[in-house]
């Protein structure tokens, strides 16, 4: 074989992805969409899919709001020299801040309960930030009100970010998640389904899609108990509702509980190879949910939802580990 005639063959087994870029920062975004081949089988003539949001460089969907709120605070200059970010945080955020802040050389400062995992301190940490613990037992609601209650104090040092309020939080998912999404199914896309934290992927997600396909449904996921497991989700009865929360944007809710996502992820890592949290899981119970409706109607269809991150952010320490660690 020629030279020329190798050099086709070689590009033409590179993936999409093997690119060169000037920043981490450069490779958020633009997720792959997996095809779930396995946990189709409980919904045939369905087609599930989820965006690999783990695939962003800090490892969660969080990525995308984190990178587009720390520049707009630059490009809008309340983030200026000798200012920190400070925002609340029950992990993802957080690693994503401290990435994007690391790779921009914008300080952090985070809030967070004191009972988040250990990896999710362990990450945060080794990215350099500041890290405030808020009180273990009022879990994100109290990391939000400890981080206003900083930036009131210290208005000089702290710009005070506020994922919850910050509307270039759905903006990220406007811009990015949905259109890629369009995209990735061709227009096919005929549901699209995932959990509510701070609100913004689906919020966002959810406007991009209607304007691009009024028909299709998207569905937004909660807890279904104030006292869940699924990290990273908000039960809006029992907590403060984000700002950028806007039902309207929504065609229904689907209430899910701790053991149906629990057993969700722990299929997904059997039978798919993929090690996500239970937030992930939660957002697959829900599209299967969605998939077995349509078969009850009679109806096909074309499911999205959102693995949001890696499942070894879960993962606890042996008790040896703790008392060195933390």
């Amino acid at each position: 074989m020629d030279a020329p005639s190798a050099r086709t063959q070689l590009q033409a087994q590179l993936r999409p992805r093997a690119v060169r870029v000037d920043s981490i920062t450069d490779l958020v975004g633009d997720t792959p969409l997996l095809r779930l081949h396995r946990i189709e089988r409980d919904c045939p003539g369905v087609e599930l899919w989820a965006k690999a949001e783990f695939t962003n460089p800090a490892g969660s969907v969080k990525d995308r709001a984190a990178l587009r709120i720390v520049r707009e605070g630059l490009r809008s200059g309340q983030l200026r020299p000798g200012v920190r970010l400070l925002d609340s945080t029950s992990g993802n955020t957080g690693i994503a801040y401290a990435m994007v802040g690391a790779a921009l050389g914008v300080p952090i400062t985070l809030v967070m309960p004191e009972n988040v995992s250990v990896p999710r301190k362990q990450v945060s940490a080794a990215y350099g930030v500041e890290i405030v613990y808020s009180s273990p037992f009022e879990g994100s609601d109290g990391a939000i009100v400890l981080a206003k209650q900083l930036a009131a104090e210290q208005p000089d040092r702290y710009w005070y970010a506020d994922q919850y309020s910050n509307p270039n939080n759905p903006l990220a998912h406007y811009h990015g998640t949905g259109a890629e999404i369009w995209a990735q199914t061709a227009g096919r896309v005929t549901h699209f389904v995932t959990g509510i934290g701070t609100s913004g992927t689906v919020i966002g997600t959810s406007r991009r899609l209607h304007e691009l396909g009024p028909q299709v449904r998207c569905l937004g996921l909660q807890p279904d108990d104030a006292m869940h497991g699924l990290e990273g989700m908000k039960h809006l009865p029992s907590s403060i509702v984000p700002k950028i929360y806007d039902e309207a944007a929504l065609d229904g809710m689907i209430w899910m509980s701790t053991d149906e996502g629990w057993d969700m992820a722990e299929r997904l890592a059997h039978e798919e190879g993929l090690m996500v949290g239970h937030s992930s899981g939660g957002n697959v119970a829900g599209a299967v949910r969605v998939a077995r409706t349509l078969i009850a109607e009679g109806r096909g269809g074309v499911v999205v939802t959102v693995l949001c991150d890696r499942g070894d952010r879960y993962f606890l320490p042996l008790k040896w580990e703790r008392h060195y660690l933390w």
